[in-house]
């Protein structure tokens, strides 16, 4: 793991005055954390910074700080691309996962390429792309720690938040040495975890929980107790009165079954199109299946995009995870 941000990244952020931060579509804890995080070190420069998602924020997330400033949409905010310098891309291993590729590359704004993932294509004018991470938010904090910024107590908090949820609480393999040096000193400087575990585990909305009790109810165990798959379609999210924010860390549960090793959700989205999220232990590579179906991730979390149903492509899912399960 290379420790400092390097040169040419640093001499972008001091140069640029105002950014423009995205990340994927369907944000989730690391991407939405570290874009608030650098949001704040690049403030705390006396620079602008406005983050475009073009999906909304999780449930789970609305409530940190700063997160009802992010601009959702397809609708580009005020004063893009004129006002901006630079794009920073955050986790976000191809330009066009952040659904934003058109308008961000017609810009011609530069690109500033951070992200951990495996599979990244170094698509920016300056790529910084760290495997070893545990999460972009550590690697924001090596950035700002690079460019002398001191971080406040909610930044702190922000970029501790994007460890936990990357490492699954600390329970999966990218929990490294490093996972646990950068959290130890995100703790004195100010982060708190009794309360992003309230933000995180705490703060669930009535929906969300009753959702969960519908995706439980669809759970289906395959390959003599290896595989879990679970569903989500609309008239389950309509019967909970919830909606695609509230499906955030519902793929964790099913892999809480003794013996299961790879496990799948499936939710249907408005489009009649299926999201497939993708989790699994040790060697089984679920980054692969999802690469070869457009997506992306990691190699024990990931996930893609399938045409139809999520009942319909549940076999299809079943027996790419079989195969991924021969191979480890």
């Amino acid at each position: 793991m290379t420790m400092k941000a390097p040169e040419d990244l640093l001499a972008k952020v001091r140069q640029g005055n105002r950014f423009l931060l995205t990340s994927h579509v369907s944000p989730d804890g690391d991407s939405i954390g570290s874009a608030l995080g650098l949001a704040r070190v690049l403030r705390g420069m006396g620079k602008g910074a406005l983050i475009w998602s073009i999906d909304p924020v999780p449930g789970v997330y609305r409530k940190l700080p700063g997160a009802d400033r992010i601009h959702t949409g397809e609708a580009a905010p005020g004063g893009f691309p004129e006002r901006f310098d630079a794009i920073v891309a955050l986790e976000c291993p191809s330009l066009d996962r952040s659904g934003l590729d058109e308008p961000l590359s017609a810009s011609g704004l530069p690109v500033l390429n951070i992200d951990h993932h495996l599979g990244n294509q170094h698509y920016g004018q300056v790529n910084w792309v760290d495997t070893a991470a545990p999460s972009v938010g550590e690697m924001v904090y090596r950035l700002g720690r690079s460019l002398n910024v001191t971080l406040d107590d909610e930044t702190a908090n922000l970029l501790y938040l994007t460890i936990v949820t990357d490492t699954g609480s600390f329970r999966y393999s990218n929990a490294t040495e490093a996972a646990f040096e950068a959290s130890a000193q995100l703790l004195r400087e100010g982060a708190r975890p009794e309360l992003v575990s309230q933000w995180l585990y705490e703060s669930r909305p009535e929906p969300a929980m009753r959702l969960l009790g519908e995706v439980l109810s669809s759970m289906e165990i395959h390959d003599g107790g290896r595989i879990a798959t679970a569903l989500v379609t609309r008239k389950m999210m309509a019967r909970a009165g919830a909606d695609a924010s509230h499906t955030e860390g519902l793929v964790d549960y099913p892999r809480r079954v003794a013996g299961v090793q790879a496990v799948a959700l499936l939710r249907e989205r408005e489009d009649g199109t299926t999201k497939v999220s993708l989790r699994s232990r040790g060697e089984v590579d679920v980054e692969k299946i999802a690469r070869s179906h457009g997506g992306g991730g990691h190699k024990n979390a990931a996930g893609f995009e399938l045409q139809g149903t999520p009942a319909a492509g549940r076999a299809q899912v079943v027996e790419a995870l079989q195969e991924a399960l021969k191979e480890a």
